[in-house]
């Protein structure tokens, strides 16, 4: 069974890639039989660098993506080195989960109603007298609103992640030897702990500089589009219905996956240079080093958390015209008007989140038992690849592979992307739990007279359901936020809350989009809390002692009295 879970998971999530890259280099190169490309070119390339704007497009993708990805780190690093073991932190801990549960898109539909020149910010701007005809910070030709935005959004991503890092490096150790040496914490931090935490940083690290690079509604919403970010314009011509373009768009998809790998290497090679190629500076200069940070984490919170009201705001006005601060006239009628809509939307949304979630779990439980059965895993490269390459180019390359394939099914095809984009999550989220997890536990077990499966059904379930419950939301939040495999390998037949949630945001009613935008990120923060409310009951469960567990009615009536 567990060898038969581990073949489906290389069919349904490892051999996909293949195709996806194949799927860009022949029609790329004008070879793709069924549509009249049938001889190799290199015309693709001179149709790709003759759009105008192209090298503004290319550097708006490469300073977005760079810059909010260094931002993130630097953001990481201060928080981490201010406020690591101390109360600020268990608090900033509790606030994770609920900041990473608000999707990409409704995050963008919230900061664009923030911060654009009519938003929120603008108004208690004017309130105050201050003259904002100059504040653009909402598909700025630059793209820093768009930019802001992602590393905003990203560092309580890498906080998460460098949980279980700094729990391997026992800081608190490395604190007193360096302290009893006569370093600052803060020097410690700088010179000890940076050169360990950064390289195994490294997976998070790429997953987000792939996603500033390549991300598209987020881009849509909050960045420029004359031009747009190089992401977005091979979008553009992916959805163009002139099938003779198609070279053009593999052409950029291929391209952007390029730019990708490229960032990443450039990436590993600092990561290089600062750990191990140039050392010096660890062990050289002052004591003594001062660094901000202790008050740097609240606008991550504060930000997130305002976009909420905001689109609540927005979502019951009738009418509110700038700069007044609140609505003058408020109503329902919004509500009520898209209430049928919006409840299929939720539903089909939630449908597929649960099916992929629970395909990739059973995927990722399967591929870990056997590995630790025969020592056999998957690669780690193997499993961030759908996290890494850039989901443009990936799923480009997938779709014209599915055209091969005769019918229409479409619900196979969304349910398959998500399931593809959902597993690596799943499989990094378990795959902490499952190592450190006792497998004398299942041998005694086994011992006393239980089955493998018994064994692990009553003994080892129990003990990893919290973590569990916490990847599986984790899975169905990362469902929920696809877009792009939704609408690519779906034909437009099927829609969910964050198709629809971008597709309004790019210019329809205000109070309709943050309708959209606030169901889209209440439907995960939901499942957050139904998890987390899970993860304290098996907590409790599990650690519940003896006595105070109420005995069963006949072991009352069978336990002899104890004088």
């Amino acid at each position: 069974m567990l060898y038969l879970l581990f073949i489906a998971t290389l069919i349904l999530c490892c051999l996909p890639l293949l195709p996806g890259l194949f799927g860009i280099l022949l029609p790329a190169f004008f070879w793709q039989p069924g549509t009249g490309f049938h001889s190799p070119d290199l015309q693709a390339v001179q149709m790709m660098l003759a759009w105008p704007g192209l090298p503004t497009s290319v550097g708006l993708t490469l300073a977005s993506g760079i810059l909010s990805t260094l931002m993130a780190i630097l953001f990481t690093f201060l928080i981490l080195q201010k406020s690591w073991g101390t109360t600020r932190w268990h608090r900033l801990e509790s606030w994770l989960s609920p900041v990473l549960a608000i999707p990409h898109v409704a995050f963008a539909i919230g900061f664009a109603f923030t911060f654009s020149s009519t938003g929120m910010l603008a108004r208690l701007l004017t309130a105050f007298g201050v003259d904002t005809e100059s504040f653009h910070l909402i598909q700025d030709p630059l793209g820093i609103g768009l930019t802001l935005a992602l590393a905003i959004k990203e560092t309580p991503f890498l906080l998460l992640m460098s949980l279980s890092v700094l729990q391997q490096l026992n800081i608190e150790r490395l604190l007193a030897a360096g302290n009893g040496l006569g370093y600052s914490s803060t020097t410690v931090w700088l010179k000890v702990i940076l050169p360990q935490w950064l390289p195994r940083m490294r997976l998070p690290v790429y997953a987000v500089l792939a996603y500033g690079l390549s991300v598209v509604d987020m881009a849509m919403i909050l960045g420029p589009n004359r031009p747009p970010t190089f992401s977005v314009l091979v979008w553009q011509w992916f959805n163009d219905p002139d099938i003779s373009l198609m070279p053009r768009a593999a052409m950029g998809a291929l391209g952007l996956l390029t730019l990708g790998m490229l960032c990443i290497a450039v990436f590993r090679c600092l990561e290089w240079l600062i750990c191990h190629g140039y050392p010096h500076w660890q062990f050289s200069g002052k004591r003594v080093h001062r660094l901000p940070g202790r008050t740097l984490h609240w606008p991550l919170i504060l930000v997130p958390f305002t976009v909420i009201p905001v689109l609540l705001l927005w979502s019951l006005s009738l009418r509110w015209r700038f700069p007044d601060i609140l609505p003058s006239q408020m109503s329902v009628r919004f509500w009520q008007q898209e209430t049928a809509f919006v409840t299929e939307l939720a539903t089909t949304s939630v449908l597929l989140a649960v099916i992929s979630t629970l395909i990739a779990l059973l995927l990722a439980i399967g591929c870990l038992e056997f590995r630790d059965k025969t020592g056999i895993g998957l690669p780690s490269w193997l499993i961030a690849m759908p996290m890494v390459l850039p989901q443009v180019s990936l799923l480009f390359g997938i779709q014209v592979s599915t055209y091969l394939v005769p019918g229409q099914h479409y619900v196979v095809w969304v349910v398959w992307s998500h399931v593809l984009f959902v597993f690596p999550y799943l499989y990094l989220a378990l795959d902490g739990p499952w190592q450190t997890y006792d497998c004398r536990y299942t041998q005694t077990a086994k011992s006393l007279g239980y089955s493998a499966m018994a064994a692990w059904w009553q003994v080892k379930r129990p003990m990893l359901m919290p973590a569990i419950c916490l990847a599986v939301a984790v899975g169905c939040s990362v469902s929920l936020a696809q877009y792009l495999p939704t609408l690519s390998l779906g034909a437009g037949r099927i829609s969910t809350l964050t198709t629809e949630a971008v597709a309004l945001a790019s210019g329809q009613d205000r109070r309709i989009s943050a309708i959209y935008g606030l169901l889209q990120g209440l439907v995960p923060f939901l499942i957050f809390v139904a998890a987390m409310l899970a993860n304290r009951f098996y907590q409790s469960k599990m650690t519940a002692h003896p006595s105070t567990r109420k005995p069963a009615p006949d072991v009352l009536i069978r336990e002899k009295p104890h004088y």
